[in-house]
C-alpha cells in the first residue's frame, strides 16, 4: 500500500478543509468532520485501500486496517496540519459538536428502558407461540396438538404458565430497568414494581370492570378514599413510578449522612413514592397508558389497510432514525392488554419492512459484479431476513438508494395486505422471515403469504432495475491468464498454506457476528471469532513475527510462518483506555513463538470502567484462504486449536506454475 497515495485520496473525498480533528485505532481513521455533505461517499466505496466507511457517536470511521493505518494517518496529519490527537480528544469534540435534541433524548431513554428487558419479553413470547401452537385447532389438524395427544396436556399448561409470568410481572421488569436508567437502585426498583402487582389488590386489567360495577376496595387515609388499583399490563405508570423513586433515593443520600442513609433511605423513598402511586402518579397515567392503546386501536380499525401500508413504506425510514427502538415500548402497551386489542400491528409490518430490505440486498449479490459489493451483500441480506437490517439498510441499499425505495414499496405494499388479512402478533419475537411463531395462529398462513409478497417484490424489482443501474461498474475483471496476475498476487498465493490457528485467550468463544462493533461483526476486517475472555494473559496464536504493536497494547497483528494474517484486538473501543490496564514487553519485528506470552490486561477492570472486553481474533488476509473454520465449540483455552485455515484447491500447483 502506498501510504501518502492513500492519505492524498482520503482527503480528496473527504476536503482538505472539512477535517476537524483525527486519530486512529488498531484497525481505523477516526475523524470529526466540520460537514458530513461533503463527503465523496461513493469514491471512498470505491477505493480498493479502504475496507468500509461508517459513522458513529458522531465520529466518521474509515477502516484501513492493522499495520497500515498509523502510516496513513501520519502521511493524513502531515498533508492537513493538524495536530495529532488521541481517540480521548476525538471523542470529546464529538461531544461537545452534538447538539442537544429532547426529542430524540427522550426516544433514546425509552430504548434504553427497554431493550434491556426485550429477551425475557422475547422469552415469554416464542412460550406463547409455542402453546398456540400446541393447543390450536385446525392448524395441522382437526384437533389440536393436544387433544390428538393427551399426554402434552401438562406440558401446554407447563409452557402457557411459563409464557404468562413475564407479561403478568412486567412491571416489575420495567421498573428494574427504568430505575437503574434514572440512575436508581434497581432493587428498590423491583421491590416498587412487586408493591404495583401485589395479588391482594384488583389485578390491574380488571380495574375498569370493578369500578363500574362499584366494588373497588379502598384505603381511608386522612380522609382520602385511595383505589386498591393493581398495574398489571402496564407501562407508563411504572416509568413515572421509576423515575420520581429514583429522584428521592438520590434526594435523600444527599441530605442523610452514614448509618441514617443506610437504615432511612429505602424506606422513605418506597414509602412516599408508594404513596403519590397510588393517590396520583398511578391513575393519572394509567388514564394517558389507556388513552394511548386506545388510540392506536382506534387508528389501526379506522385506517385499517391503508395505514398499514403507509407504516410499512416508511418503516425503514424510521429505523434510520432510530425510532424504531422506542416501539417496545407501544408494543408492550399492546401485548399486555391482548383482550382488549388483540393483538400488536407494529411487529408484523416490522417483519414485512425487515424481510424487503433483505430481498432488494439479495438482488444486489446477484446483480452485481463488483465482488466488495457482493461479498457485502451476501451476508447482510441473510442478517436482514433474520431481523438485523442496519448492515443492509446503510452497508448496500442506502448507499445505491434504488434498492432501499424498492424495498420500501415493497413493504408498504405487503403491509397493505397485512391489514387486509388482519394480521397482528400475540407475542414479541424475531422481526424476520420466521416471525410467524409470534403471530395469532389463525394468520400465520396469511403472515407467510405477505413475506412471499414483500420478498418477490422487492427481489425481482430491484434486480430487474440494477441490471441497468449497475451496468456502469467497472470492477477490475479477475485474473484468468498468467499475465493478468502480479508479482505480488503470486508471492502472496505461493506463501500461504493450511493451518491452524490457537486461542490467544482463554474464555466463551462466539461467533464475531454478535461482537458490538460492526468492523468486526460484518467481517470487513476480515473472518474471525470472538471470545470473551476469563483470563488475563495474551498469548501467540501462531509462529510468526509481530507486524502490529501499538503503545496502548490493546492490539496485537502477527504475521505467521505460513502466510496468515492475524489481527487481536482486546475489547472494543479500548483504545480509548491508552493503554491503562494493559501490559506488553514485545516491540514491533520480533518473532515470537507460538504459544508465547505477548502481554496482559485486567479484563475485569476494563469492564468496569464501561468498556465490552471482548477478544476478537481475525484472519485479516482470509479472502486468500478457501475456508477459515471455527474449531473451538464453547470455551477454549489459551494455546488450544480455535481456527482452521484451508487454502484454495490446487492453490500449490498455480503457485509452481507462475513460478
Amino acid at each position: 500500500m502506498e501510504h501518502r497515495e492513500v492519505a492524498k485520496r482520503v482527503l480528496g473525498y473527504l476536503g482538505k478543509d472539512n477535517i476537524q480533528a483525527a486519530a486512529h485505532c488498531a484497525t481505523r481513521l477516526r475523524l470529526v468532520l466540520k460537514d458530513d455533505k461533503k463527503i465523496d461517499q461513493d469514491g471512498l466505496d470505491q477505493d480498493q485501500d479502504v475496507k468500509g466507511t461508517f459513522e458513529t457517536n458522531g465520529q466518521y470511521q474509515i477502516i484501513i486496517g492493522p499495520g497500515d493505518v498509523n502510516k496513513v494517518y501520519a502521511e493524513l496529519i502531515n498533508l492537513t496540519g493538524l495536530k495529532e490527537a488521541t481517540t480521548d480528544d476525538i471523542k470529546r469534540v464529538s461531544q461537545e459538536n452534538k447538539k442537544k435534541n429532547p426529542v430524540m433524548d427522550f426516544l433514546k431513554m425509552l430504548s434504553d428502558i427497554f431493550i434491556p428487558i426485550i429477551p425475557a419479553l422475547v422469552a415469554g413470547g416464542l412460550l406463547m407461540a409455542l402453546n398456540n401452537v400446541l393447543t390450536a385447532e385446525n392448524l395441522f389438524m382437526t384437533k389440536s396438538i393436544v387433544q390428538a395427544w393427551p399426554g402434552l396436556k401438562g406440558f401446554s399448561e407447563m409452557v402457557n404458565a411459563m409464557a404468562a409470568a413475564p407479561f403478568t410481572f412486567l412491571p416489575i421488569l420495567i421498573a428494574i430497568s427504568a430505575t437503574k436508567r434514572f440512575g436508581g437502585n434497581p432493587y428498590l426498583g423491583a421491590a416498587m414494581g412487586m408493591v404495583m402487582v401485589l395479588p391482594s389488590l384488583v389485578n390491574g386489567n380488571n380495574v375498569a370492570a370493578v369500578v363500574e360495577a362499584g366494588k373497588m376496595p379502598y384505603w381511608d387515609v386522612f380522609g382520602l378514599h385511595i383505589a386498591q388499583a393493581g398495574y398489571q399490563g402496564q407501562v407508563l405508570p411504572v416509568l413515572g413510578v421509576a423515575y420520581i423513586l429514583a429522584v428521592l433515593e438520590k434526594f435523600f443520600h444527599r441530605h442523610l449522612k452514614g448509618a441514617f442513609d443506610f437504615t432511612f433511605t429505602p424506606m422513605l423513598a418506597i414509602v412516599i413514592t408508594g404513596f403519590l402511586t397510588f393517590t396520583v402518579v398511578g391513575p393519572v397515567l394509567r388514564g394517558v397508558s389507556d388513552g394511548l392503546t386506545n388510540g392506536l386501536v382506534w387508528l389501526y380499525t379506522t385506517t385499517g389497510w391503508v395505514g398499514l401500508g403507509i407504516f410499512g413504506l416508511l418503516y425503514s425510514t424510521i429505523v434510520i432514525t432510530g425510532l424504531h427502538q422506542t416501539f417496545p415500548a407501544i408494543e408492550t402497551q399492546l401485548l399486555a392488554n391482548l383482550s382488549k386489542t388483540g393483538g400488536s400491528f407494529i411487529f408484523p409490518v416490522a417483519s414485512m419492512a425487515n424481510i424487503a430490505q433483505g430481498g432488494a440486498t439479495a438482488a444486489i449479490f446477484f446483480a452485481t459484479k463488483d465482488p466488495k459489493q457482493k461479498a457485502l451483500a451476501s451476508s447482510s441480506s441473510v442478517s436482514a431476513l433474520l431481523g438485523i437490517t442496519e448492515p443492509a439498510i446503510f452497508g448496500v441499499n442506502l448507499k445505491l438508494r434504488f434498492p432501499f425505495i424498492i424495498a420500501a414499496i415493497a413493504a408498504g405494499i405487503s403491509s397493505a395486505f397485512l391489514g387486509l388479512f388482519h394480521v397482528l402478533s400475540v407475542a414479541m419475537g424475531p422481526a424476520s422471515v420466521i416471525g410467524f411463531v409470534s403471530i395469532a395462529t389463525k394468520s400465520i398462513g396469511y403472515f407467510i403469504l405477505c413475506g412471499v409478497i414483500s420478498f418477490v417484490i422487492a427481489f425481482v424489482a430491484t434486480y430487474l432495475y440494477a441490471l441497468k443501474a449497475l451496468k456502469k461498474e467497472a470492477p477490475k475483471p479477475a485474473a484468468t491468464q498468467e499475465s493478468d496476475i502480479t508479482a505480488t498476487d503470486t508471492v502472496r498465493t505461493a506463501n500461504i498454506q493450511e493451518e491452524i490457528i490457537e486461542a490467544p485467550v482463554s474464555g466463551k468463544v462466539e461467533d464475531i457476528a454478535q461482537v458490538n462493533d460492526k468492523v468486526f461483526s460484518t467481517e470487513i476486517m476480515g473472518k474471525g471469532i470472538a471470545i470473551i475472555p476469563n483470563n488475563n494473559e495474551v498469548h501467540s496464536p501462531v509462529a510468526g513475527t509481530l507486524t502490529v504493536s501499538y503503545p496502548t497494547h490493546h492490539a496485537y497483528g502477527i504475521k505467521s510462518e505460513n502466510g496468515a494474517e492475524i489481527l487481536i484486538h482486546l475489547g472494543i473501543d479500548t483504545v480509548e483506555l491508552d493503554g491503562k490496564y494493559f501490559n506488553s514487553e514485545l516491540e514491533q519485528g520480533q518473532r515470537v513463538d507460538a504459544g508465547q506470552l505477548l502481554g496482559t490486561f485486567d479484563y475485569q477492570k476494563i469492564k468496569d470502567a464501561g468498556y465490552d472486553p471482548t477478544v476478537m481474533v481475525v484472519v485479516t488476509n482470509s479472502k486468500e484462504y478457501d475456508a477459515v473454520e471455527r474449531i473451538a465449540k464453547d470455551t477454549v483455552s489459551h494455546s488450544k486449536d480455535l481456527l482452521a485455515l484451508s487454502v484454495p484447491t490446487g492453490n500449490n500447483d498455480v503457485a509452481t506454475t507462475l513460478m
